[in-house]
């Protein structure tokens, strides 16, 4: 698998009937190993281990309706108190990080409401903190910490 902007993260894999699995931390089961799991796996692990959110506090394509369809974004972390609080998009690295990706996650925050909404295919990231008062969108140049 391809080199990510993140760092390393320790991950377990096995080959399980000639197909590559990876160990998900949050759902507890093993996964196959697509280039988007890679990258979504990379992501939790960034954010366990280097932005300080907790494992437990995480979902992983979680079930939501919008608009009457069944929508599952992939990473979503709550607050303490269980809200939603950030919203992760994740694609395969080939996959060109653009308007229609951020809409795509737009889309399911309008369903969550989360304060913040991180697009990545792995090699580039963007997160964004939602000003929900005042109907804007801020750029971030980084992701945020636990405890924002």
């Amino acid at each position: 698998m391809q080199k990510l902007q993140f760092p390393q993260p320790d991950l377990r894999l096995r080959n399980a009937n000639e197909a590559m699995q990876v160990w998900d931390v949050v759902r507890k089961k093993w996964v196959a190993l697509t280039p988007e799991e890679w990258v979504r796996q990379h992501l939790i692990h960034f954010l366990r281990d280097h932005r300080g959110w907790s494992e437990s506090l995480m979902a992983v394509e979680k079930n939501l309706k919008y608009n009457g369809l069944n929508r599952r974004p992939d990473v979503v972390v709550y607050t303490s108190d269980m809200k939603p609080l950030l919203l992760a998009e994740c694609k395969a690295p080939e996959v060109i990080i653009n308007q229609a990706v951020l809409d795509q996650a737009v889309m399911y925050n309008r369903a969550l409401g989360v304060a913040y909404v991180l697009v990545t295919n792995g090699l580039y990231t963007s997160c964004c903190f939602i000003h929900s008062e005042q109907a804007a969108i801020q750029w971030l140049n980084d992701v945020p910490f636990a405890g924002v």
